[in-house]
């Protein structure tokens, strides 16, 4: 079994990636983002809990995304592997998931983070704004502070990760194949 941690900033290609690899690898690609939207809209009583939290600006607690994580990887019993996207954003949680993992006999295989330069990541993501109706995506200056919080926030899973020797960054700019073949020759060595 191959669990992945995809990573990047904002821009940086992984929801394209993530849709290639889970073909390729025949893995299940887990998105918090989609995951938190699911249980909310179907009213299940971790997204009624989440919803909570969010309602007053909170973030949802580790333990809640957690159990929604749980139930997705118990969904899907018949998986070649997962990749994880956009979770875990913290030390707890990269621990949780080890956790979770380990209860599930199985474990992280590495964190490959995809590299690309601010600049690059400030177009791609306003060209995206003018096509998605993002508007996160339409002011640089918005754009410019996720990027900041990005780094900020997960350089210590970088340090997490490496001490494990599960970090691989990989070069994010270029064709979606070329980027493709970069992330295929780390995944097909784990």
């Amino acid at each position: 079994m191959k669990n992945i941690v995809l990573f990047g900033p904002p821009g940086a290609g992984k929801g394209t990636q993530a849709e290639i690899l889970k073909e390729k690898y025949q893995l299940k690609h887990i998105s918090t983002g989609d995951v938190f939207r699911f249980n909310i809209k179907n009213k299940t009583q971790l997204g009624l809990l989440a919803k909570s939290y969010m309602d007053k600006g909170d973030l949802v607690p580790d333990n809640v995304t957690i159990d929604m994580l749980e139930a997705e990887v118990e969904k899907n019993p018949e998986a070649k592997g997962f990749i994880f996207d956009g979770f875990p954003r913290t030390n707890a949680q990269a621990k949780a998931l080890d956790e979770l993992m380990d209860s599930k006999d199985s474990q992280i295989n590495a964190m490959v983070a995809l590299e690309v330069d601010d600049e690059v990541l400030v177009e791609r993501l306003l060209k995206r704004g003018k096509t998605s109706g993002r508007a996160d995506d339409a002011d640089e200056s918005i754009i410019r502070n996720r990027i900041t919080e990005y780094y900020n926030k997960t350089a210590i899973l970088k340090d997490y990760y490496s001490a494990q020797n599960k970090y691989f960054g990989v070069d994010g700019v270029g064709s979606i194949e070329d980027i493709t073949e970069r992330l295929s020759a780390v995944i097909n060595e784990l």
